[in-house]
């Protein structure tokens, strides 16, 4: 860990007291994305003001550095969070480009601590969609295909 790592989770920490102590808006959850040695941007679990359930610390923090960046991906990006990310903010983080996460809480403590259980998630995504407790199921294929189709020969179309 170097003096910069440990200045970065620091403030990531300190959002996720300020948002979850003092503002009472959310979860113990604060993050930081840092971009060339600097910080990019900041996010903050907002859960409970906004209700909102996706307004997680890296999700905010991702929207904040994409705008900032003017681009859907971040390019040599560090994230860092004061807890290990949930399914969905590891997806964003991927879907972002982030090259490198560092947490400081685990799983197991946002548990403990907090109640926070995402383990229900986890082992759902690991099954069969027919066998998830969300019930799933495939209509009107053809018709969203056939949007697909005319997407994939779009000639102004942005790849990912």
């Amino acid at each position: 860990m170097t003096d910069d790592d440990k200045a970065f989770m620091t403030r990531a920490i300190y959002l996720s007291e300020k948002t979850s102590l003092i503002d009472s808006a959310g979860g113990v959850f604060g993050t930081v994305i840092v971009q060339d040695g600097k910080i990019l941007a900041e996010g903050a679990n907002r859960v409970v003001a906004e209700n909102d359930p996706t307004w997680h610390g890296e999700i905010e923090a991702i929207r904040n550095a994409c705008k900032k960046e003017g681009s859907f991906k971040l390019r040599n990006a560090t994230l860092y969070t004061s807890a290990e990310p949930c399914p969905m903010c590891m997806a964003a983080a991927y879907w972002a480009g982030i090259e490198k996460i560092y947490y400081a809480s685990t799983n197991g403590d946002a548990l403990e601590y907090g109640d926070f259980d995402d383990s229900l998630i986890y082992r759902e995504l690991k099954k069969p969609v027919s066998d998830r407790s969300i019930s799933c199921t495939q209509i009107m294929r053809d018709e969203a295909v056939a949007v697909w189709k005319q997407y994939k020969v779009k000639a102004d179309r942005v790849p990912y």
